[in-house]
């Protein structure tokens, strides 16, 4: 399963987050793969819609509590990392 990675839109960012793309991307990315490894590791059988809430408060929880407010990655995106921990798990 490939390392899930965030990718911010450039057309929703103010000028100061536009400067931060590069690293707020990365910290992004990095508090997502670290909730994909925990919940990985510690799936029981929850469904789909369940892991996919987990894996955004488990990643909201890896970020400073202000970029955790501004964070509202695509559900549809975060679902597909879901689904792979899913079927990985059977």
């Amino acid at each position: 399963m490939a390392e899930p990675h965030v990718t911010l839109d450039p057309q929703s960012l103010n000028p100061v987050e536009e400067k931060l793309r590069g690293p707020l991307e990365d910290q992004l990315s990095s508090a997502l793969q670290a909730a994909t490894v925990r919940i990985r590791q510690r799936y029981a059988g929850e469904s789909v819609d369940q892991v996919t809430s987990m894996l955004l408060d488990q990643a909201k929880a890896g970020l400073h509590p202000d970029i955790a407010a501004g964070f509202h990655p695509d559900h549809a995106q975060l679902r597909h990392v879901a689904e792979a921990i899913v079927s990985h798990a059977h």
